[in-house]
């Protein structure tokens, strides 16, 4: 790739970050779904801010692109307190956490994505921190005989971890949420307010219809549904004078392969490998992985939890089983069966 091509790359990059952060909910009332949620969190904040504490600890797990980041934020925001942010993958020893929790202020927010990625010895580090706030740091000499401990004392904070594996966190790490959260897919109808509300923020004119349509193709996803309308609104303002009418929001998701279900040209090779390449399965999720030249952790984290929802595929002890639907859907006859 060349310099020039890196640049408008990284420009690209920004102007889609700065989109998300001009189109993301401030507050609760803002958040579109995920009511039951939103409601105990109500609750929790008050109590919390009417003893004058930090909000309890809290893991929200879920698919990517349901609004974990997004809560954190709304957390930080209704608790009118700063937030930091971190990667799981980022700390890698105990010196990179203990810096990140020092310069944490009384009733900070501390959002750790990924924190599935942690690595073990980190997350007991963090035992403590999120207990007792303290965190005891090795420091000084090149040998164990030589370095020596220093306890460092920290102010009340909020941890929100994010993960798409729960199962992954170790049970003492979990142990220590006060809150847990499973965010669910949303419905339609959420979407379609998500999408509606997220034209108003962008000034953007779209009819009815088209919503509806972005809305239904979004795999249940916020994430997705936002990112559809901005590419709509590529070729609205391309073709038609800005406009996002149906036809023009069906002429544009037919040209990002994005069919009436939401799958996409990844779902496709995925519900297409296991029919064709594994006579429908059972097939082995690193097998499959090969034969469609795809990260088993894209498609176990982001691919497989909407087509198992859907109703596509089956995830048995023996492996992925692609159901009637898929074969349906791909309008593939099932050998041996007739119609």
């Amino acid at each position: 790739m060349s310099e020039n091509n890196r640049i408008v790359s990284s420009e690209s990059d920004e102007n889609e970050k700065s989109i998300e952060a001009t189109i993301r909910p401030k507050s609760l009332d803002e958040y579109i779904g995920q009511d039951a949620i939103k409601d105990n969190l109500r609750i929790y904040i008050k109590a919390a801010k009417d003893r004058d504490e930090s909000l309890d600890h809290m893991l929200v797990y879920g698919p990517p692109g349901l609004g974990k980041t997004t809560l954190a934020f709304i957390i930080a925001n209704e608790m009118s307190s700063a937030i930091k942010v971190a990667s799981g993958p980022s700390i890698t020893k105990a010196g990179d956490l203990a810096s990140i929790l020092s310069v944490l202020d009384p009733g900070d927010v501390l959002f750790i994505d990924e924190i599935h990625r942690l690595p073990k010895n980190i997350e007991e580090v963090l035992y403590s921190a999120m207990e007792d706030y303290v965190i005891d740091v090795m420091i000084g000499g090149d040998s164990s005989s030589a370095a020596r401990s220093i306890r460092l004392e920290l102010p009340p904070f909020t941890l929100v971890g994010a993960t798409t594996r729960a199962g992954d966190l170790s049970s003492p790490l979990r142990a220590r949420f006060g809150i847990v959260n499973k965010l669910d897919y949303y419905s339609n109808d959420q979407l379609a307010n998500i999408v509606r509300r997220s034209a108003n923020v962008l000034d953007v004119e779209i009819d009815d219809d088209s919503i509806i349509e972005i809305a239904k193709r979004s795999r249940g996803t916020p994430r997705i549904a936002n990112r559809l309308l901005r590419r709509v609104r590529d070729f609205a303002q391309v073709l038609n004078n800005g406009y996002i009418s149906h036809d023009i929001t069906k002429d544009a998701l037919e040209r990002l392969h994005v069919d009436e279900l939401g799958l996409d040209e990844v779902d496709i090779r995925y519900l297409r490998g296991i029919i064709e390449r594994f006579d429908g399965g059972p097939v082995g999720l690193e097998s499959l992985a090969n034969a469609i030249s795809e990260e088993t952790t894209t498609l176990e984290d982001v691919y497989e939890p909407y087509l198992i929802q859907e109703g596509f595929i089956n995830r048995t002890n023996r492996g992925r089983v692609a159901t009637q639907k898929a074969y349906d859907h791909l309008n593939i006859q099932r050998q041996g069966t007739l119609f």
